[in-house]
């Protein structure tokens, strides 16, 4: 009876053990996937701002954007170098609208991904018309040694209209 009973004992903290470590990864996938909304606030209002360096701060430094029609571009200077050069040629252009429709995150570890659905509205100076674009763009993110995701690895192209 005795034995009958430590077993039942063993069992029973065997099962508290595993549903605390259940409660405990549940957490912590909620506090991910509240960071990564945080994240994609932070990188709409940078890019609503056209702050390339405020963009640049959510990036990894190996990280890698494939765009289309385009070799990709590798590293975080790299990258920086490529946005500055694109708003140099935008002098006297603002952002009007810059929306990103973020789905379906996905956190393992340290890593996470997550696509969105963006339209951006640029007005150029002179009263031009507006430039008006759709697209669907995939994130790789990693969380980074000191608790930050950053981005590894974006992809976007051209799409249609929602």
């Amino acid at each position: 009876m005795r034995i009958a009973k430590r077993i039942m004992v063993v069992a029973g903290l065997g099962l508290a053990i595993l549903g605390v470590a259940s409660l405990r990864a549940k957490s912590s996938a909620s506090d991910g996937q509240h960071e990564i909304e945080a994240f994609n606030d932070e990188f709409g209002r940078a890019e609503q701002r056209m702050d390339n360096a405020a963009v640049m701060a959510l990036w990894a430094d190996d990280g890698v954007s494939l765009l289309p029609g385009m070799a990709p571009v590798a590293g975080k200077k790299t990258i920086a170098r490529w946005m500055d050069d694109i708003v140099s040629q935008m002098q006297g252009y603002r952002m009007v609208k810059a929306e990103n429709e973020f789905h379906d995150i996905q956190i393992s570890g340290d890593w996470a991904s997550e696509w969105a659905m963006t339209h951006q509205i640029v007005q150029p100076p002179d009263g031009k018309p507006p430039i008006e674009t759709h697209g669907k763009m995939l994130l790789v993110m990693h969380r980074e040694k000191n608790g930050e995701w950053r981005i590894k690895q974006e992809m976007w192209n051209a799409g249609e209209r929602r």
